[in-house]
């Protein structure tokens, strides 16, 4: 088990354990989605339990970052497509990193599996829009509505023989 160094200033530890998601967080990770302010679902009767369930392993991998054992943010990643099915967090937890952390684990668990990028699309001129342009993403124009994203493996270059 992690131990976790809390920060009075902002309720969350350095070490929040971030862990693959398991089937019995499918509802904490349902209402984090739901919860949203932007990039909100204009059906969500269109994303399903089974859709999560089948990120789980199936379609890809997910991961949850627990604060004092609650899910605050996930993470999924599609394996078939080398895409970022989803990325949240918890209203109450933005902004201190944990978002940061999850698709850092999405992103390298598709670079692992040999993709050489990595893909997603969020609504324009939100604040994931900027989130993503922060990371150094590659952004595009996909619509009126939406921006695309993409993220290139960076090379690595062994000097000396």
């Amino acid at each position: 088990m992690l131990t976790a160094i809390h920060h009075p200033a902002t309720g969350v530890s350095d070490l929040a354990p971030l862990r693959q998601a398991r089937a019995d967080d499918i509802p904490a990770m349902s209402a984090i989605r739901l919860a949203v302010k932007e990039n909100v679902l204009s059906d969500p009767s269109r994303v399903t339990e089974q859709m999560y369930r089948d990120y789980l392993d199936l379609l890809g991998r997910g991961w949850v970052v627990e604060v004092d054992g609650k899910v605050v943010g996930f993470s999924y990643a599609d394996k078939t497509d080398a895409s970022i099915w989803a990325l949240f967090v918890a209203q109450d937890y933005e902004g201190r990193g944990i978002a940061k952390r999850l698709l850092n684990a999405a992103v390298d668990w598709l670079f692992a599996l040999g993709h050489e990028s990595v893909h997603l699309s969020t609504s324009k001129d939100t604040r994931a829009d900027k989130f993503y342009t922060s990371q150094g993403w590659t952004r595009s124009v996909l619509n009126d509505r939406d921006a695309g994203f993409r993220l290139t493996r960076k090379a690595t270059t062994f000097e000396g023989s």
